[in-house]
């Protein structure tokens, strides 16, 4: 069964979770927002994917971060601020098979999750 990754109000993960009931898939859901990341799984995803795939600069979290906040240079630093503000995470983070996917995208989810 794939873990879906994200906040709950997320527009985007509304998407992901419309998507997995129209498909009949289901899915573990962990929201970050409420229970946080372990560290050691962001270090897992920034390896496995680098962490500039992971942190959304996009977001209103991000655009309230000083310029000195958003000058990430470094893994570390990057961890630090997903674990201490998880809004900052892209969504969803999709676990599946020992595999990642982040973001929603209809035909990747296809083939990712079924």
């Amino acid at each position: 069964m794939a873990t879906l990754y994200g906040i709950k109000n997320c527009e985007t993960m509304k998407k992901a979770f419309a998507w997995c009931d129209t498909h009949g898939v289901e899915v573990q859901f962990h929201d970050y927002k409420k229970n946080g990341v372990e560290r050691e799984r962001l270090v897992q995803w920034c390896k496995a994917l680098g962490w500039k795939t992971l942190v959304n600069t996009r977001g209103t979290t991000w655009r309230k971060f000083t310029p000195e906040q958003q000058d990430i240079t470094t893994q570390g630093q990057a961890v630090a601020l997903m674990m201490e503000y998880p809004s900052l995470i892209k969504r969803p983070v999709v676990e599946s098979g020992g595999q990642l996917l982040v973001g929603f995208d209809p035909a990747l989810f296809a083939s990712f999750i079924k």
